[in-house]
């Protein structure tokens, strides 16, 4: 069957798994619904390039597809992509980390956006050299809630941890994050 865009729409997060299940064509259902938010996330909370990007998100489907039978559907299905799209990004990060072969630049056009508004860019530049000086579990947190608007019960699901953890470290990665960016000068 020729599944199209317009198939994929009207189905619920449901539905498109247990079609996927039935037939693989719909698995690229979830693809078009989170693809492009997943490959957003990855660059923001690792900094890499656009290929190194694509690659983790291919990884990433490959395992959804092979765990979409431990889905757990009392659980918002984001949440379970997210979780694995995570593990996927910091797994690469940790191994290019081991093997000191991290770019310099750590993703200087990570916020970047097609809108050439200078302002905005400059805006970007700061709010990502500023999230680049916090801690991996401080960054995470921040990306998830105000970049992704992610609420405290999916961000403890993505992250497994529990919802008061979320709130601590939200809490304390604004305060690291307020500190760095009055160190630099940076208004928010």
């Amino acid at each position: 069957m020729f599944i199209t865009k317009d198939n994929c729409k009207s189905l619920s997060d449901k539905e498109i798994i247990s079609k996927s299940i039935e037939e693989l064509d719909y698995f690229k259902c979830l693809y078009e619904r989170y693809g492009n938010k997943l490959k957003r996330y990855i660059t923001k909370i690792s900094g890499f390039n656009a290929d190194e990007a694509d690659d983790i998100l291919q990884n990433s489907f490959i395992s959804i597809w092979k765990n979409i039978n431990s889905y757990d559907d009392s659980l918002k299905l984001s949440s379970f992509i997210y979780r694995i799209v995570h593990n996927e990004t910091i797994s690469h990060w940790r191994k290019l980390k081991s093997k000191e072969k991290r770019n310099k630049q750590f993703g200087m056009n990570m916020y970047i956006e097609e809108d050439k508004n200078e302002d905005k860019i400059k805006r970007n530049f700061e709010v990502k050299e500023v999230l680049d000086k916090l801690s991996l579990k401080y960054k995470e947190v921040l990306v998830l809630k105000f970049l992704e608007n992610m609420d405290y019960e999916e961000i403890s699901n993505i992250l497994k941890i529990p919802e008061g953890t979320v709130a601590t470290r939200i809490n304390r990665a604004k305060k690291a994050f307020v500190k760095i960016a009055r160190s630099k000068n940076i208004k928010f």
